[in-house]
């Protein structure tokens, strides 16, 4: 350790007392065995010691004497390395020992133990004392860097040393020498230097050819049991454990077996390319014929770079275990297997699916359904048709999903083609596939094809349970199952679309909780997640779960046209116009890339709200006519044409179309019988409509808003409550409605703090509101002055007073809230009431 000048002699604690006692009293009785593994200090802390008696004026002698009456009484003993010593020379040191009149200190390795050192360390034991050195702690290590100004300071570097090294002191030395010249503030490097990796060479070429191999096989970094090295080194068991034994002497192997990532690396770049390849390949066959998992072999092998040199087979083999819980692993590994000379196969394409890489899996599919054998084309199949509906282009699915054949894959054509309005027949129960097993997978595959049915033609709660079993058959082993939609996705939907947000929020969180789909149908359970987030006026929360799905891998359409609409849907609901307008054209591009389906009325109904409140709902015209003559084809379902209605009442009254509006308010009251949801929307629907018109009448608002709460429509709910407070001229229902808002909002549970744009606006005086309009838009207090022809000052107290009564702890928050108040305020009518109905 004396290597680094300027670096001290880091102690324990013991062998730091032992020092000083010496110091003290250098006359003092010594017989000190000092034992570890090699590069633990040995030598150094003789060093130290030599020079504590030095200075004291004692002779060092460092040779072990032929007779122990050779030796100076007065003399000091350092004997380093007595592993290495023959046997008489041994005797000659215990002889000195058990005489108890000369001082002397030996140092040795655990290995070899030869009969003569252990009657030498038996000997120390019993008539003085052994220390045994160990790694260095963290604490230890720190101390030790802490003598490099340039890196000492850094506690990540102190972390990098002491996970690469493992705290052993030789190699805390070579590491942090390496180091010195390296800029901290540049960060740490990804891996040591190599002239540190070098300085390793010496050590590994002497070692026997069987300490190589057994230190190839523990660079593989997985546990292995004795009877797999016995068998990869041709040795017995007990053999195994004395060159165990041997190796961790050396100070290469950690007590535990493992080699610190520093020694790791060492080994696996110094040993040659043709050791390697043998062992490990020897490994896997053994791990293999032993039926245990490769795929922690093959992993390991990967991080080492050297995954390569793995037979093919095994690199498949790994690749199928990594396949449910590591698809984006299992592609690569099955993309190395092929660079290995192996053909690329469906199960390549299928892991390339799971994992969400759709670019991959259609070219893998698409060349294998025309050059493979006709099994794999029908895997093939399956790949490309879930990677397909993924991306909207649901007729070629379809056409796929039938051509492949199987239940699972006539049950996703059914699906798909409901989705389209393009409805197909149910299976022949006499087709030859008949006998296919009633495996999970099958079983959900059903009812997920029967839950949609029964969504299109049957009572909402009856599509719901089935889609809620088919979610939680897939729920114990749907990880590594390639789905064009998820049943949970499909029951949260349905979920939402009667009203039920609880269980789809209950549905959806077990899905992610068990990962069903794999990392490619994450994004849509988490969107949904937030859909329902946005729905119930959580729109913080709902940003934050649309931010973490949108910050990784780049949506595909289905996908992006829910992100869309719920970008546009929370900037909506906290009238930020800025966001909408930003947010307006990517929201069409996805309208364009994604053809409107049955399960894309959500964010195609968000989208014509948006459309309308920036006076251009005419471009999404042409996709809500898609929408309407969809529903027609399937005779206008209710559970999947209310919502739809909802969102367009709402585009109707931000374009002022009366007509438009009542059109909407007929079809909801039309599916009012249908389910609760229904109903309340149509009440709803109805107070909107009369409350354009100049007719509030509180109590039936405050139930319909109540209504639209109790079934999760939060924000609507409030916003009806408040809307219908602005326009009424009765003081007493205003109060009322305002109250009434004031209690909705609070139970969305916003968290943002703010109160409703409707419950705050009647708040404002027209003073106070014209105030409001220009330090929003910037002016200063002097120049507001000078615009209403009022002193500065005057200005200043019009902005406390609004800033008290808004409950706003801050200036930016002032700004945020009255500009959701203008802009809530432009975004509704004029204030005018509608022109009364006409008759039918």
């Amino acid at each position: 350790m004396s290597g680094v000048a300027e670096c001290p002699l880091v102690l324990d604690a013991e062998p730091r007392a032992l020092l000083d006692a010496v110091a003290a009293d250098p006359t003092g009785p010594l017989a000190l065995g000092l034992t570890g593994p090699g590069g633990h200090g040995r030598t150094a802390y003789l060093h130290e010691l030599a020079g504590v008696y030095t200075r004291a004026g004692v002779t060092v002698q460092t040779d072990v004497p032929e007779r122990d009456v050779d030796l100076d009484p007065d003399a000091v003993l350092l004997v380093d390395d007595a592993h290495l010593l023959d046997d008489a020379r041994l005797r000659t040191l215990h002889g000195l020992v058990a005489g108890r009149r000369h001082r002397l200190a030996v140092s040795y390795r655990p290995w070899p133990r030869t009969e003569a050192l252990v009657e030498l360390t038996d000997a120390l034991r019993r008539d003085g004392r052994l220390i045994l050195l160990t790694p260095f702690a963290r604490a230890r290590t720190a101390a030790y860097l802490a003598a490099v100004p340039r890196l000492g300071r850094h506690p990540d570097v102190v972390d990098f040393v002491h996970t690469q090294t493992g705290g052993l002191p030789r190699h805390v030395e070579w590491l942090v020498g390496a180091l010195r010249e390296h800029d901290p503030t540049a960060g740490l490097p990804t891996e040591p230097p190599r002239q540190v990796v070098l300085q390793f060479g010496p050590d590994l070429e002497h070692l026997a050819p069987e300490l190589r191999r057994l230190l190839i096989a523990l660079a593989a970094g997985v546990p292995l049991p004795v009877d797999v090295l016995a068998a990869l080194l041709d040795r017995a068991p007990a053999d195994v454990d004395e060159l165990v034994t041997e190796i961790r002497a050396t100070g290469l192997v950690g007590a535990d077996g493992r080699l610190t990532p520093l020694v790791r690396r060492a080994v696996t770049a110094l040993s040659p390319a043709a050791d390697r390849t043998e062992v490990w390949r020897r490994l896997t066959e053994l791990q293999a014929t032993r039926g245990a998992p490769v795929l922690p072999l093959v992993r390991s092998l990967l991080a080492a770079g050297v995954a390569g040199e793995c037979p093919a087979a095994t690199l498949e083999a790994a690749a199928e275990e990594a396949l449910a819980t590591e698809p984006a692993l299992a592609a690569q590994l099955f993309a190395t297997a092929t660079t290995a000379g192996r053909p690329a196969g469906g199960r390549h394409a299928w892991a390339a699916a799971l994992a969400g890489d759709l670019d991959l899996a259609l070219r893998l599919s698409d060349r294998l359904l025309t050059t493979a054998p006709p099994a794999e084309r029908a895997e093939a199949a399956l790949v490309a048709a879930t990677a397909l509906a993924h991306r909207g282009q649901t007729d070629r699915s379809v056409e796929l999903y039938r051509w492949s054949g199987g239940a699972p894959a006539d049950a996703f054509a059914a699906v798909g083609a409901l989705a389209t309005a393009r409805p197909v027949a149910r299976p022949d129960p006499g087709r030859a596939d008949r006998d296919d097993p009633p495996t999970l997978h099958a079983s959900a595959a059903r009812l997920m094809a029967d839950g949609v049915r029964e969504s299109v033609h049957g009572p909402p709660a009856a599509a719901l349970s089935t889609l809620v079993q088919a979610a939680a058959l897939l729920e114990p082993d749907g990880r590594a199952v390639l789905l064009p939609d998820s049943p949970a996705a499909l029951a949260a939907l349905t979920a939402v679309h009667c009203g039920e947000l609880d269980i789809a929020e209950g549905v959806l969180d077990r899905a992610l909780s068990s990962g069903t789909g794999g990392p490619l149908l994450a994004p849509r359970h988490r969107l949904l997640r937030a859909w329902i987030l946005m729905v119930r006026g959580r729109t913080t929360d709902a940003a934050e779960q649309l931010a973490e799905v949108t910050g990784g891998r780049p949506l595909e359409s289905r996908d992006l046209l829910f992100a869309a609409g719920l970008t546009l849907g929370i900037a909506r609901r906290a009238s930020d116009l800025g966001a909408l307008q930003r947010g307006w054209v990517p929201a069409l591009e996805a309208v364009v890339r994604h053809p409107v389906d049955l399960f894309t009325l959500l964010p195609l109904g968000e989208l014509a709200i948006a459309g309308a409140r920036l006076g251009d709902l005419g471009r999404l015209q042409p996709y809500l006519r898609a929408a309407r003559q969809l529903l027609d084809r399937l005779d206008d379902p209710p559970l999947w044409r209310t919502p739809l209605h909802w969102s367009g009442l709402h585009a109707a009254i931000l374009t002022e179309d009366p007509a438009a509006a009542d059109h909407h308010v007929a079809a909801l009251v039309g599916a009012a019988g249908h389910s609760r949801y229904a109903a309340v929307v149509a009440a709803a629907a109805e107070c909107w409509v009369e409350v354009l018109r100049g007719t509030v009448d509180p109590v039936r608002v405050e139930a319909a808003a109540r209504g639209l709460h109790d079934t999760g429509l939060c924000w609507d709910g409030a916003r009806l409550a408040g809307q219908a407070a602005i326009r009424t001229s009765d003081r007493r229902a205003m109060t009322t409605l305002l109250d009434c808002a004031r209690t909705l909002q609070g139970g969305s549970a916003t968290g943002d703090g703010k109160p409703a744009a409707g419950t705050t606006a009647q708040r404002l005086s027209d003073r106070e509101r014209e105030v409001a309009e220009l330090v929003v838009a910037g002016l200063t207090y002097r120049e507001i002055g000078d615009r209403l022809f009022i002193s500065a000052k005057t200005v200043e107290h019009h902005v406390a007073r609004m800033r008290a009564r808004l409950n706003c702890a801050n200036r930016p928050d002032l700004l945020a809230l009255l500009r959701t108040i203008l802009a809530d305020r432009s975004s509704s009518t004029t204030g005018q009431p509608w022109p009364q109905r006409t008759a039918p």
